[in-house]
């Protein structure tokens, strides 16, 4: 039952991890919209698997992934597969 749990929760986080690298990478801007209704747009310059740093008027911010309730890119991205990284 645990190794059947670990291999959802994996592709949760690839799919996950997988969107925020193509927007790492492509440097496109986007919207993240926070649990509490507060909106950053900007950059995703980086993320690890708490985090995800977003570059936003001039400045960085550190965002726990838990207050994250969406990412909007600016526009659509290609879901062919290929490696993120």
């Amino acid at each position: 039952m645990q190794q059947t749990q670990t291999a959802v929760q994996q592709r949760k986080r690839n799919l996950q991890d997988y969107l925020l690298s193509k927007l790492r990478r492509s440097r496109m801007g986007a919207t993240v919209f926070l649990v509490n209704g507060f909106q950053i747009r900007g950059e995703i310059r980086g993320f690890d698997s708490f985090v995800v740093v977003i570059y936003s008027d001039g400045k960085q911010q550190m965002v726990y992934k838990h207050a994250i309730s969406t990412v909007v890119p600016e526009r659509p991205l290609s879901w062919e597969e290929e490696d993120p990284d």
